[in-house]
């Protein structure tokens, strides 16, 4: 692909063709780690520094890889930045590290990264690869942290509890408290109440995206109705 769109790059990752919204990809991490916002967002950090980096490593080896052995070569890469990211975060992020658990090392297995290297960055050159893992990191991400802000607001009643955990001890009193104890909604925190919260996210998505379609058809039918009462009066004119 010569002619890439960074515009469109943009458009299709973090709207039209959101990893989390449109493609419904990275289900399980994202229903496992979404409970809490620093949660959510060292995720998010790690998933989206895998796909850029993923993503320029495979569009920079793309020449030198045989097409049989392509996919397997591109999972290796892949896994290899993975464990970087995660021995980082072992050593400078270790609560949080513990916290993501099992889902830290199971990026290399989602979905949404292997998509974009073999489908993108295996076919385009390095600088639109790194902005299409970029963007695509960075729609699934917000999905993620817009999940953990619901889910821990509702659930736990707090916002950015444990920031220290990803900020250092400068974050340690960053928690807001927005809702009361007794008012925590158990079910929130919960695997079904990450379902929900999800459906809600996507049910927003598409009703925004009618009323735009609704808009643009009044607008067009506006125009053809200026249109049409301005022909005669340039026809008066001429004749």
């Amino acid at each position: 692909m010569s002619d890439v769109s960074y515009r469109e790059l943009t458009i299709q990752g973090l709207w039209k063709n959101n990893p989390g919204l449109v493609q419904i990809l990275g289900m399980c991490p994202m229903m496992a780690i979404s409970t809490t916002v620093v949660n959510a967002l060292g995720l998010a950090l790690a998933t989206i520094l895998t796909m850029v980096v993923s993503n320029g490593l495979a569009s920079a080896i793309r020449h030198w890889v045989r097409p049989e052995v392509r996919l397997p070569v591109f999972v290796m890469v892949v896994a290899s930045v993975v464990t970087v990211i995660e021995l980082l975060m072992n050593a400078y992020m270790t609560t949080l590290y513990h916290a993501l658990g099992i889902f830290l090392p199971l990026i290399v297995t989602n979905c949404i990264v292997i998509a974009r290297v073999e489908g993108f960055a295996a076919r385009n050159r390095l600088a639109p690869a790194l902005y299409d893992g970029l963007m695509m990191g960075l729609g699934f991400g917000l999905v993620l942290i817009a999940l953990g802000a619901i889910r821990e607001v509702l659930g736990f009643g707090t916002l950015f509890a444990n920031a220290d955990q990803l900020f250092g001890p400068v974050a340690a009193h960053w928690t807001l408290h927005i809702l009361p104890e007794q008012a925590n909604f158990l079910l929130a925190i919960l695997p079904p109440g990450a379902f929900m919260a999800l459906a809600v996210l996507i049910a927003l998505k598409q009703a925004l995206e009618r009323h735009q379609e609704v808009r643009q058809r009044q607008r067009e039918a506006q125009r053809q109705e200026r249109a049409a009462g301005e022909a005669p009066a340039v026809e008066a004119a001429l004749f």
